[in-house]
């Protein structure tokens, strides 16, 4: 019987069962080629349109324009999910930033 052992473990690894990364043109561009924060504004700008969608949606079915109650509270439950979302991801962003500021150099 044959001992296995890291270093025969790491020898009978083959190159192609390696996976590489793929590696980005420049640090901080997405393969998308968007930056962090291009991509930080525009979930922002889109919480932003859920927002705005809701409340055309109240206002609507507050004066009568439409009586679809159920479409108003779909709106505002997918404003109110995606602000929710956005706010945890602010708290993780500065928990990260506080983390690093905290590091000793």
């Amino acid at each position: 019987m044959k001992d296995i052992t890291l270093e025969n473990y790491l020898k009978s690894i083959q190159p192609a069962d390696i996976v590489q990364p793929k590696k980005l043109e420049k640090p901080g561009v997405t393969t998308e080629g968007k930056t962090f924060s291009e991509t930080l504004k525009e979930s922002i700008n889109e919480v932003n349109q859920l927002q705005k969608e809701a409340e055309t949606a109240i206002q609507d079915l507050a004066t009568g324009k439409t009586n679809d109650i159920h479409n108003t509270m779909i709106a505002i439950e997918k404003a109110d999910i995606s602000f929710k979302m956005m706010m945890k991801v602010r708290n993780k962003i500065l928990e990260a930033y506080q983390e690093i500021m905290r590091m000793q150099v």
